[in-house]
């Protein structure tokens, strides 16, 4: 089973402007190829199809383990499209919604993602930067657990090249921070699946990394959490389960050639992670509806009577 945090994984500032068009640009990191709906449907099927999982337990929760995480990835960049749609923090759903008849949203015509808008409000979808749907055809649970664990391991590097490539073609920095969160966490997943691999062959692949080889010092984003041992950590996501990921992700093999020296290690549990920031509503396009003050007189309601 699953518990959710109303967090965030890591904390994104506030957009500087509505852009929807930058907003477009991460989705691939949702919906595409190498994107976290990918990821985590990879993960995820796998562990539930995981054969003789006591008997390979330690490979087992590493798989489930990331599971968890890739989850909150997919929250994570999901928040992101969401803020970069909607614009810096405002109060606007405390305004009325105006006269609908003279266009209020004409620019919206002229979007990359016109749909995002028209059908979603703004909002995140499993789709890529084309709004072409993310489909079950990118998810492989073969049952052997090497074929699955290598492609893991090349999903991981094809997902960072991926990510650089999106942070490439950002400036606001709501949309850098998850790609420079995402790049850090990408490199100890495929590091990890990299560790159980040699577990498992003797193959020593970690030798592959940093594939591809970029230089997580060099990008401000990253830094922050290079500096605070990111890189370093695995998480079991949960208070009791998935800790023999220790004999995988152990002290006795260090980070990778180019980021801060030292061991890894084992966290039980999650991150502290960050706050989810409000999404303003915005009455003229019936979100939440036209008139959202009678709904927060009833939330607020709601909300008293709960305490």
């Amino acid at each position: 089973m699953f518990m959710r945090v109303d967090k965030l994984q890591a904390s994104l500032p506030a957009p500087k402007k509505q852009d929807p068009n930058a907003a477009a640009a991460l989705q691939e990191l949702l919906g595409g190829k190498y994107g976290e709906m990918s990821t985590l449907g990879n993960y995820m099927f796998q562990s539930f199809n995981f054969r003789s999982k006591d008997k390979l337990k330690p490979f087992y929760s590493l798989v489930a383990s990331i599971t968890a995480e890739e989850l909150g990835h997919v929250e994570l960049v999901s928040n992101g499209v969401a803020m970069l749609a909607n614009g810096p923090d405002n109060n606007g759903d405390t305004k009325p919604g105006g006269d609908i008849s003279k266009s209020p949203f004409e620019a919206m015509q002229d979007i990359r993602s016109f749909a995002s808008f028209a059908s979603n409000g703004g909002g995140a979808m499993p789709v890529n930067s084309n709004s072409m749907s993310w489909n079950a055809d990118m998810v492989t649970t073969t049952g052997n657990v090497v074929v699955d664990l290598l492609h893991n391991f090349h999903l991981e590097c094809g997902a960072r090249l991926h990510k650089l490539r999106v942070y490439e073609t950002l400036s606001d920095p709501t949309g850098r921070e998850v790609c420079g969160y995402l790049l850090v966490r990408g490199s100890v997943h495929a590091h990890s699946y990299a560790l159980a691999l040699k577990q498992i062959t003797g193959v020593e692949i970690e030798k592959f990394l940093p594939t591809p080889n970029i230089p997580l010092s060099k990008i401000p984003e990253c830094q922050k959490y290079l500096d605070e041992g990111s890189h370093r950590r695995l998480y079991t996501w949960s208070p009791n389960d998935y800790k023999e990921i220790a004999g995988i992700w152990n002290s006795e093999e260090g980070a990778l050639p180019g980021d801060p020296p030292g061991e890894l290690e084992v966290v039980d549990g999650m991150p502290e992670g960050g706050k989810i920031h409000q999404l303003t509503g915005v009455p003229s396009a019936f979100t939440p509806d036209y008139a959202p003050e009678e709904m927060f007189e009833i939330a607020e309601k709601l909300y008293k009577k709960s305490r």
